[in-house]
């Protein structure tokens, strides 16, 4: 096998701004692969641990006009609810990790190509999509079979800022990211209305204004 090349820092805008769609894994790279198993009054129950800076960082790539497709192996109501919270604009779950069929079946609905997707990955069930994509990245602790397909070697782990790493690459090489960050920040000084902290405030808070998409930490 060849071997292993050094994280790219820097990509190609020509490629970056080719991409129309970021397609993430889940377990090992929105997480740290980590699952939390549980039973509550006899039902089953799984929890897994997110990053807010990654999810910031997909809130940024929709920002700027990319589309953002949640693909995983493993079926859990712990990913339908983080993928509702991050406005991701697909998600496909699937417990036999046929993740490539999936993918296709997302690409086709849109009309974009394999040529214009990136996707993110960490292991094996990445591996006949990251071969397939124009754009295969690899999070940090990726295994080294993954990481010799990447076009991408991201230095942060799964689960922890590698998902934000590449938002903030991709944004960059394609000139978007001063825009994106700096259109966040004034929405940040935007005052909630009167209308909205009454209809938004729980019971014993004097204020709270309605929820945006990983607006804080």
């Amino acid at each position: 096998m060849p071997p292993v090349s050094p994280p790219a820092r820097d990509l190609d805008p020509v490629l970056a701004r080719r991409i129309r769609l970021v397609g993430l894994d889940v377990d090992g790279v929105l997480t740290d692969g980590g699952i939390y198993l549980g039973d509550v009054a006899g039902t089953p129950i799984e929890f897994k641990r997110y990053d807010i800076q990654d999810g910031l960082g997909v809130f940024f790539l929709r920002e700027a006009g990319l589309l953002v497709a949640i693909v995983t192996g493993r079926v859990s109501e712990s990913v339908r609810l983080r993928a509702h919270e991050l406005r991701a604009d697909d998600l496909y779950q699937d417990a036999q990790a046929r993740k490539l069929p999936g993918l296709l079946r997302i690409l086709e609905r849109r009309g974009i190509s394999l040529d214009e997707t990136a996707f993110v990955g960490d292991d094996f069930p990445d591996l006949a999509i990251l071969r397939r994509v124009g754009l295969p990245v690899a999070v940090g602790n990726a295994v080294p079979e993954v990481r010799r397909v990447a076009s991408v070697q991201l230095t942060q782990g799964g689960g922890h800022g590698a998902v934000r790493e590449f938002a903030e690459m991709l944004l960059r090489a394609r000139g978007q990211w001063t825009d994106v960050v700096e259109g966040y920040v004034r929405g940040t000084t935007e005052a909630p209305s009167d209308a909205e902290l009454l209809e938004h405030r729980p019971a014993g808070l004097i204020a709270a204004a309605p929820a945006r998409a990983e607006r804080v930490s």
